[in-house]
C-alpha cells in the first residue's frame, strides 16, 4: 500500500531595507484617521456625482458634511500601484509598483500607516481580496493587517474575495478595542468584477449588477457609520473616501480596466469629512497623492520631503493654488504582453496620452474624451513637457523585479489580469504596438475569460484558439488556453497547447516555465528538467523556476540533486511556505528509503514550518499526517488528513490516504466512500495500473 504525496510549488520576494522614521510634529491628541478605498468605483456611479442608477445614502452623507472633489484622478488604473500611490504619497516613478505584480513596496519607504504609527497612533488595515496582499508590502506600518479572504477561489478564472460585510465587521471588532488614537484603512472589493451583488441587492439591480454592487458596499459603509456614532468616534475622526480606479463599460472599446488610461478608469471620487473641515465642493483637478499630505496638514504634522502631492486644505478652504501637471500611466500591457507604453499627464485641463499613436484632449469640453485634437497641437511639445514631469518625479535606482510565486500570478491571472515574471520589453515601438492597434487582440481575450466564467467553456476555448491561429505570438493566449483545459481535467490538451507555445515564443519565459512546469506533472521529469534549465537561464533570480526544478528531480527520485536545487530556492526566498513544504515532502520520500530516524525529524520540522508560514497549505497537513501513521498515530493522521480536504476539497491525495488508512481499520464503508471519491476526482487523470489497485481496494470493501 502506498501513501500519496503532493510536491505544490511556488516563489519568492525581494529583501529590503528597514525605514528610517523622521521625528514628528505632535498633532492633535484625539483626532483618527479612517481611509475609505473601494474597489473599481467609477465616480459618476455615485448619487452625490450625479449618478441616477443607483442609490448611495451613506456616501451622499459623507458629501454632505465634508470636501467633495469633482476631479479626483488616480495615477495607475489597477488596484496596487493606486495604493501604494495613496499611502506613500507619491507617484510610481517614484517607488516602482507600476501594476499587480512585478514590484513590492521596497520597506526604505515610508508608508502613511508608518508615518502615523510613528506619532502613537494604533494601525489596522482591513483588506478585501488578494491584489493588496500583505506579501506586496502595502502591510508596512500596520499593527494589524486583515487579510482574511479566502486563499481559493471556487473556479478558474475568478478571485476569492471577502465581502464588505465581512471587512467593516473585522474592522469594527479591532476599532471596538482601540483606547488610543487610530489610523484604520477599509478596502471594500465588491464593484470589481464579476458583479455579483447579494441578496436584495441582486433582485434591485438585475439590469445593471455593477451599480448593485455599489448598492451594497453602500449600505454596508452604513454600518460602520453608525459604529463611528455609537461609538463617539464620529466628531474626532477624520474620514476618506476615495476609489483605486474606475471601470469601463465599452468606451473607447475598453471592457473594465487596466488597459487605457481614459477618465472612465482614472477619475474616481474623493471626499474628505472631519474636524475642521466645512462642507465644500471642490472643482480643481487634484489626485491620489494628494492625500497623504492633506493628512499631515489635518493632524498638525509637518509632511515628509518625498511627499510628491500637495495638501488639498487651501482647496478645502476655498483657496487657489498653483496650476500643476498631474502624471499617469498604464503599464500592465507594456510590462505583461510587449506592448507599447502609455504615459501622459493632465494640466490647466488638457489631458496628453504619450504612445506611438498619442491623444490630445481638451477635458473642459470634452471631458469623455471623445475628440482627439492631436492633429491640432504639436506632439513633441507636449512629449518634452511630459519627459520633464516625469524627472521630476522620478527617484533614482528604482528597477522592478519579480516578487510572486507562480499560485499569485494564478490569482491576478484569474481576474484577466495578464502577468509575467520578467517585462516583454522591445527595443523600438511602433503604431503596430500602440494599445489602440492590439485592443481586438485584447477584446478577444477579455471575451475568452468572460466566457468561461459564464459557463461557456467550448466558446471560450473556440476564442482561444482562433486568438492563437491569428497571432501565434500572443504568448498569453496559451497559457490561458491551458489553464482552461487543466481546470476541466484535459491535461493531454493542456500539454499539447503549451508545447505549441512554446514552439512560437520560444524565448517568452512565461511560456518556456508553465511548458516546464506542465511536463513535470505529466509524468516527464526528463524533458521537464531540460525546459526548465531553459527557463532558469532566462531568469536564474527566479525561485519558481528552482522549486519546480527541485520537484522534477524529487520525481525522478534523484533526492540529493533535488535537495541542492530546493535549497537554491530557499537561498532566494527564505520565508516561503511552499518551498519548506517541497523540502518536508522530499525528507518524507528519503525518510521512507533509509528509515533514518533524522530523515523523519527534518521531515517534520520543514512541514511544520511551511504551515507556521502559511496555516492554509494543504500539502504540509497530508504529509504530516503520513509521518502520524507512520509513527503509529492513525487518530492524528486522521485529524491532518480531513484538515488537508478541508483546506483544499480539490486536492485528491489525503482522500486516498484516508481510504487506505480507514480500510486497515477494518471500517470499509467509510474506506469505499474515499476511495470511490478519489477515482471521481482523478477522472482521466490516473494511470490504468492505478486505477486497478484502487478497484482492487473498492471490491476489497465491498466483500462482507
Amino acid at each position: 500500500m502506498k501513501n500519496i504525496i503532493g510536491i505544490l510549488v511556488l516563489m519568492v520576494g525581494t529583501v529590503m531595507v528597514s525605514p528610517c522614521l523622521p521625528d514628528l510634529a505632535a498633532g492633535p491628541e484625539d483626532t483618527n484617521v479612517l481611509l475609505i478605498t473601494i474597489d473599481t468605483i467609477r465616480a459618476d456611479g455615485i448619487g452625490c456625482y450625479g449618478s441616477d442608477r443607483v442609490k448611495t445614502p451613506n456616501i451622499d452623507a459623507l458629501a454632505e458634511n465634508g470636501a467633495l472633489f469633482t476631479r479626483a484622478f488616480a495615477h495607475n488604473p489597477m488596484t496596487l500601484p493606486s495604493h501604494t500611490n495613496i499611502l506613500l504619497g507619491a507617484t510610481p516613478l517614484y517607488h516602482g509598483v507600476h501594476e499587480n505584480s512585478k514590484a513590492v513596496v521596497a520597506e526604505n519607504f515610508m508608508t502613511l500607516a508608518e508615518f502615523l504609527r510613528g506619532k502613537g497612533y494604533a494601525t489596522g488595515a482591513f483588506i478585501g481580496a488578494f491584489p493588496l496582499d500583505s506579501r506586496f508590502g502595502l502591510d508596512q506600518g500596520f499593527d494589524v493587517y486583515d487579510e482574511s479572504y479566502p486563499s481559493k477561489a471556487g473556479e478558474a478564472f475568478t478571485l476569492a474575495e471577502r465581502r464588505a460585510d465581512k471587512v467593516i465587521a473585522a474592522a469594527m471588532d479591532w476599532l471596538g478595542k482601540q483606547r488610543t488614537r487610530w489610523f484604520a484603512w477599509v478596502h471594500l472589493w465588491d464593484p470589481h468584477a464579476p458583479y455579483l451583488p447579494p441578496g436584495e441587492f441582486l433582485d434591485l439591480y438585475k439590469t445593471d449588477p455593477y451599480s448593485g454592487e455599489i448598492a451594497y458596499t453602500d449600505s454596508e459603509l452604513g454600518k460602520l457609520m453608525d459604529f463611528l456614532k455609537v461609538n463617539r468616534f464620529q466628531d474626532n475622526t477624520i474620514i476618506i473616501l476615495t476609489g483605486d480606479h474606475g471601470e469601463a463599460f465599452g468606451e473607447h472599446g475598453e471592457d473594465k480596466h487596466g488597459y487605457f488610461a481614459y477618465n472612465t478608469t482614472l477619475w474616481i471620487p474623493l471626499i474628505i469629512t472631519g474636524p475642521g473641515i466645512k462642507t465644500n465642493q471642490v472643482e480643481e483637478y487634484v489626485c491620489h497623492i494628494d492625500i497623504f499630505p492633506t493628512v499631515c496638514e489635518l493632524l498638525g504634522s509637518s509632511r515628509p520631503d518625498f511627499l510628491q502631492g500637495i495638501s488639498l486644505m487651501p482647496l478645502i478652504k476655498g483657496e487657489k493654488i498653483k496650476s500643476r501637471a498631474i502624471y499617469f500611466e498604464s503599464l500592465d500591457a507594456y510590462y505583461n504582453s510587449g506592448y507599447a507604453p502609455l504615459r501622459g499627464f493632465i494640466e490647466k485641463q488638457a489631458k496628453f496620452i504619450d504612445s506611438p499613436l498619442p491623444e490630445f484632449y481638451e477635458l473642459k469640453n470634452d471631458f469623455n474624451e471623445e475628440q482627439n485634437l492631436i492633429k491640432h497641437v504639436q506632439p513633441g511639445k507636449y512629449r518634452d513637457r511630459l519627459k520633464n514631469i516625469m524627472a521630476g518625479l522620478t527617484a533614482s535606482g528604482v528597477k522592478q523585479r519579480p516578487v510572486i510565486d507562480r499560485a499569485a500570478r494564478e490569482k491576478l491571472r484569474s481576474l484577466g489580469y495578464i502577468s509575467a515574471t520578467i517585462p516583454q520589453e522591445k527595443q523600438h515601438y511602433g503604431p503596430e504596438d500602440d494599445l489602440k492597434t492590439m485592443l481586438p487582440f485584447q477584446q478577444k481575450m477579455t471575451e475568452a475569460i468572460n466566457l468561461f466564467s459564464a459557463g461557456d467553456i467550448e466558446g471560450s476555448r473556440q476564442l482561444l484558439l482562433a486568438l492563437i491561429r491569428e497571432k501565434p505570438d500572443l504568448a498569453f493566449a496559451y497559457i490561458h488556453l491551458a489553464t482552461l483545459y487543466e481546470s476541466q481535467g484535459k491535461l493531454q490538451e493542456a500539454s499539447d497547447v503549451l508545447a505549441s507555445g512554446f514552439e512560437h515564443n520560444p524565448h517568452h519565459y512565461e511560456v518556456v516555465l508553465e511548458y516546464g512546469i506542465r511536463l513535470v506533472k505529466s509524468g516527464e521529469p526528463d524533458k521537464g528538467i531540460t525546459i526548465l534549465k531553459q527557463a532558469r537561464d532566462m531568469l536564474d533570480f527566479d525561485p519558481d523556476v528552482w522549486t519546480n526544478l527541485g520537484t522534477a528531480y524529487g520525481n525522478k527520485g534523484d533526492f540529493s540533486q533535488a535537495l541542492e536545487v530546493f535549497k537554491k530556492a530557499l537561498s532566494l526566498d527564505a520565508s516561503n511556505a511552499v518551498i519548506y513544504n517541497n523540502l518536508g515532502v522530499l525528507y518524507f520520500s528519503i525518510f521512507r528509503q533509509t528509515r533514518q530516524r533524522s530523515d523523519y525529524f527534518k521531515a517534520t520540522e520543514y512541514l511544520k514550518k511551511a504551515i507556521e508560514l502559511d496555516p492554509g497549505i494543504a500539502s504540509a497537513y497530508n504529509t504530516l499526517g503520513s509521518l502520524n501513521e507512520i509513527s503509529g498515530n492513525l487518530e492524528g493522521a486522521f485529524v491532518l488528513w480531513k484538515k488537508s480536504i478541508e483546506l483544499d476539497p480539490d486536492f485528491a491525495f489525503p482522500v486516498y490516504n484516508l481510504g487506505i488508512a480507514y480500510l486497515k481499520k477494518g471500517n470499509k464503508s467509510l474506506a469505499l466512500k474515499y476511495f470511490l471519491k478519489y477515482l471521481d476526482m482523478s477522472g482521466e487523470n490516473i494511470s490504468s495500473e492505478e486505477r486497478h489497485q484502487v478497484e482492487a481496494y473498492i471490491q476489497q470493501c465491498r466483500q462482507k
